[in-house]
């Protein structure tokens, strides 16, 4: 199931080409067109509905779209899903760890559904626990830690095949501020100790401005910029913050609220998470 970056010869970890996906007559990903290099962290923004996580569940396998094409890890999302979904890992919005479970019983549910042998499994199991910091607290419910710890869990349980690409959706979403930046922290070691690329979601700008190389915002399905943050920030004024570059490029305003249904699972998951 390891798969390592030398071993992949395209250049760019994802790439899509007029990529888009529509919902009856609403179009949620607007041909999009997205290169992604390996080892770098991308970051992509936009206000609830601008199709965030549309993309990520077309670029995962979970949705397919009605038209363009993608290739992650070199190989296209429709034609070869199996080979996409053995090069990437996957940590959504919503709590995935099982509160009944110690952390080192998810690990291990984990290794077993990655196909990875025991003896594998096992020496996995001990390096994610350690790498993540979960070490001393592995033999505890997980429904006994705090939403950062839980964060840090499910980091492991994504790694443990070791992927090539890494997709997040908003992860540190009903984090507080040290746990949050006990999340970033340990993203950036993954980056720097296994040259693992990222996509993350986000609507923090100041977690978009830490951890991200590149930036591309969408706006209604679109595109709207696509670039790094300081220069981003350099397009709109010399003393621009990131605050200043969302809502310039996401539509004109930062959306406080979407709709009724995203209201409501981001306060379940902060629930969850607290």
């Amino acid at each position: 199931m390891n798969t390592t970056i030398s071993e992949i010869p395209d250049r760019f970890a994802i790439q899509t080409s007029a990529l888009t996906r529509q919902f009856g007559r609403l179009t949620a990903v607007d041909h999009i067109a997205l290169k992604v290099r390996y080892g770098e962290i991308f970051g992509l923004l936009g206000a609830n509905g601008a199709g965030k996580s549309t993309m990520i569940k077309m670029l995962t396998t979970l949705l397919p779209p009605t038209s363009g094409s993608a290739e992650v890890g070199g190989f296209d999302i429709v034609q070869s899903p199996s080979e996409v979904r053995r090069r990437i890992g996957y940590v959504s919005q919503l709590l995935s760890a099982d509160g009944a479970l110690t952390g080192f019983e998810n690990l291990q549910l984990s290794a077993r559904l990655y196909g990875l042998s025991k003896p594998e499994g096992k020496d996995r199991i001990r390096d994610a626990l350690n790498f993540m910091g979960l070490t001393d607290s592995a033999t505890r419910l997980v429904r006994t830690y705090s939403g950062g710890m839980i964060r840090r869990l499910e980091l492991a349980q994504a790694m443990l095949h070791r992927p090539a690409i890494l997709f997040l959706d908003e992860p540190t979403i009903g984090l507080d501020p040290v746990a949050r930046h006990t999340v970033w922290d340990r993203l950036l070691d993954l980056r720097h100790h296994y040259g693992m690329t990222v996509l993350i979601t986000t609507h923090d700008m100041e977690e978009a401005e830490m951890l991200c190389d590149n930036i591309a915002i969408l706006h209604t399905g679109k595109v709207s910029v696509m670039g790094k943050p300081d220069e981003l920030r350099a397009s709109i004024s010399q003393d621009a913050t990131m605050d200043d570059v969302f809502a310039h490029y996401a539509g004109g305003a930062i959306h406080e609220n979407g709709m009724f249904g995203d209201v409501a699972r981001i306060r379940r998951t902060a629930q969850r998470l607290a």
